[in-house]
């Protein structure tokens, strides 16, 4: 199954801008309001400079990095969640991906109209969680009408899933997201069902100007900065502008045109990186003459649960793993000297499995 970020935001914030650039595909990117209707979708792959190294050491046919697929929502604007502009569309398309990268304008310029007529990110950050907000207070309504009457008849079922509804309205009323609600592990198996908009994590991209896309963050976007921290979201600053040039050149002219600008790599590469973190991924490999690639699995996941991301024999049949870490794979330069240090090991179906491990799988069908 595809693991999905929604790109959201006012109009003209520069949300289809970075989707052309991160794809390198050529949605419509336009001066106006809804010039994005349809979602368009890209597949991206994750940057990790960890494959890189590996086909060094283990020269192969195919390199396969790991992916994510980004959705290009339409512009929200006040009063979606009663359907203005074409707002419940564009909401539903919000539930239903895993996590939602929040571009936010903080740049000024006269050639771009904004929706409301002024630059100023707080304002647009809280025009769109507010209307994520009444949304789901409208989902939640439903909710409460299907298990209100069955919790008075001692249904039990019914009368656990009261209580997680009214911690989620009590924070709903005071204007704050469903990421905000404190829920019990078993508390929070019954809110998956509600399927929430704003309990999704977010990612917030400050889209800068040219001249900020180095250096310390201008006022605007360090404003976006201390939101996010103060509500435990991601932040990242990216020139939606940079990027589209990047986009457009060789990729042998990009690492001059980066030293020029002042920038180590693309913001789109810690765009997509933060992501896949945002989401709790990680990443395992497995290596080859034939290929080498990266696996997404999330955080806490068991050496049969990787199994089964290759094939899901791997996982029925599973006997045990081979493992090495990244660091002790490359220190040793390759499977073989790893072993003879002694850093090759053998887990089974308990083993955790750890970011950058190379894996091979054992199994019995």
């Amino acid at each position: 199954m595809a693991i999905k970020c929604g790109i959201v935001g006012l109009p003209n914030v520069g949300k289809s801008t970075i989707f052309n650039a991160l794809t390198r595909s050529v949605a419509l990117a336009a001066n106006y309001p809804f010039a994005t209707i349809d979602p368009n979708v890209g597949i991206v792959p994750v940057p990790d400079p960890r494959l890189d190294e590996l086909t060094r050491i283990v020269p192969t046919q195919k390199v396969v990095p790991t992916t994510l697929e980004v959705v290009d929502i339409a512009g929200i604007v006040k009063g979606a969640s009663q359907g203005e502009g074409l707002g419940n569309q564009f909401l539903s398309h919000i539930a239903e991906v895993d996590a939602i990268i929040h571009v936010v304008r903080c740049f000024e310029g006269g050639d771009i109209v904004h929706v409301s007529g002024s630059v100023d990110p707080l304002r647009d950050i809280e025009v769109i969680g507010t209307e994520l907000i009444l949304k789901d207070m409208d989902v939640l309504a439903k909710h409460r009408a299907r298990y209100e009457k069955a919790a008075r008849s001692n249904d039990k079922k019914a009368q656990q899933t009261m209580p997680v509804i009214e911690k989620y309205e009590a924070a709903f009323n005071a204007g704050r997201s469903g990421r905000t609600v404190q829920l019990t592990p078993e508390e929070k198996v019954i809110a998956r069902e509600f399927r929430l908009i704003t309990d999704k994590p977010v990612l917030y991209a400050a889209n800068v100007s040219e001249e900020e896309a180095a250096g310390a963050d201008g006022p605007l976007a360090a404003k976006v900065k201390a939101l996010a921290q103060s509500e435990g979201s991601a932040y990242i600053k990216i020139s939606g502008k940079v990027e589209e040039d990047i986009s457009r050149l060789e990729p042998s002219e990009r690492g001059e045109f980066l030293q020029a600008m002042g920038l180590q790599e693309p913001g789109l590469d810690r765009l997509v990186r933060e992501g896949y973190r945002l989401l709790g991924l990680i990443t395992f490999f497995t290596v080859g003459e034939t290929e080498n690639r990266a696996w997404t699995v999330s955080k806490g996941s068991t050496a049969p649960q990787a199994a089964g991301k290759i094939h899901s024999d791997f996982e029925k049949g599973f006997i045990r793993a081979e493992v090495v870490g990244y660091d002790d794979f490359v220190r040793y330069k390759g499977e073989q000297a790893a072993k003879e240090a002694g850093r090759f090991r053998l887990e089974g179906k308990e083993y955790i499995v750890a970011d950058g491990d190379i894996m091979h799988f054992r199994f019995s069908v």
